[in-house]
Formats: structure tokens, sequence, C-alpha cells
């Protein structure tokens, strides 16, 4: 009697669309310029200006928080927002200023720390047959892109993974000369074994050089 193989389809993987707190940020700083704020102009109070916006005073502060780390304002216990002055024409657009200055090693470093804790969320996932998507058919971890981006899923959202992204904007492309692959077995591994101190210790030196 011979068994009938099973067939698995492949889905694509999920399109990745800017959070909600990232459109309003964006949107927020456009109002700044088009009403032409001053350095040291206040926006609406967060209660006014989140009704304004239909948005929820938790999803404002977020995108308050994201201005804050790209210069564009400065959130003061009791005046609220207040507008900073623009950043220097030499500094580099596409880099925040909280990275402005740090150097290449120092960026993985503070990554590789960012990346323990939600290495560590990952493995506490409750669910072990979504951790054992980390590996591919043959038991092996797949490329780094499809591993993180699956570790982030188990993780869940929140300030580890906001950093991440704001770390990662300023690294080299993830590709198979940089992420040392005896590490990414390691993690990937660590996760389905539901190890977060292993998971923890393998992103320490996940890029290796």
């Amino acid at each position: 009697m011979t068994k009938k193989r099973q067939q698995t389809t492949a889905t694509p993987a999920r399109l990745q669309r800017p959070r909600l707190y990232e459109q309003l940020a964006d949107h927020i700083a456009s109002f700044i310029e088009a009403q032409g704020l001053s350095p040291g102009d206040r926006l609406p109070p967060e209660r006014l200006l989140a009704a304004e916006l239909g948005v929820s005073r938790a999803t404002l502060s977020r995108a308050l928080v994201a201005l804050e780390v790209q210069g564009r304002v400065e959130v003061q216990h009791g005046n609220g927002a207040v507008v900073l002055p623009p950043t220097s024409q030499d500094a580099d657009p596409d880099l925040p200023p909280l990275l402005e200055g740090r150097d290449a090693v120092e960026i993985a470093q503070a990554r590789a720390a960012v990346m323990a804790g939600l290495a560590r969320g990952a493995a506490a996932h409750s669910d072990r047959s979504l951790r054992l998507a980390l590996l591919g058919p043959d038991g092996r971890p797949v490329e780094f892109a499809d591993v993180w981006q699956r570790v982030r899923r188990l993780a869940g959202p929140g300030l580890l993974a906001d950093l991440d992204d704001l770390l990662s904007s300023a690294m080299p492309r993830e590709d198979g000369t940089i992420v040392s692959t005896c590490r990414l077995e390691s993690l990937a591994h660590a996760v389905v074994a539901g190890d977060g101190d292993a998971a923890a210790t393998a992103c320490a030196h996940l890029f290796g050089r």
C-alpha cells in the first residue's frame, strides 16, 4: 500500500506596509512644513491633535516619538511637542540624528543587543509549530531575511521591533557575505527549541566579518 505524498502550496510573503504611526509621523511632518511652523512653535495638545486626526492617543504618541528620533520635534513634559530647528544640510537625510557620527561597529553592536531581546521573545512563543517555520524542509534555516522576518513575527510588535527597524536602516545589506551562517543556524534552532538564552547568544555574533 503506497502512501499518498502530501503536497504543500507555497504562499507569497506578506507585503510590508508602513505602520499607521509611521504614516502619521509623515503627515505631521508635512503639516509642520505646510503651516510654516518655526523652531520653538508648539503643536496642538495631544488630546486635541489625536481627535482632529482621528487616531488614538497611543498611536499619536508613537508618531511623535518617531519624529523626535528624526530630530523634527522635542516632546517636552507640560509643553507638548515643540518644533526643532532643521538639521544640517550636510547631514545624511536618510540617517536619523540619533545615528549620525556612529561607526558601523557601534551600530552593529547596538542592533545585536536589540535582536537578542527579540530572539528571546520569539523563543518564548507558545506555539512550537510556528517556531518550526524558521527551518526549511531540510531542517536548516533559509536566508537571513526570511528567518529574521519570522523571528519578528513571533516576538510581536513593540519598541524593540521599532529600534530594529531604525538600526537595520543604517547597516549594510544583510546578505550571505555579512551574516554568519553558523550563527544563523544557532539562532533558528534555539528559537525552535524555546531556548531564549541560546537565541540571544547567537545574535551577539550574528554579523560576522
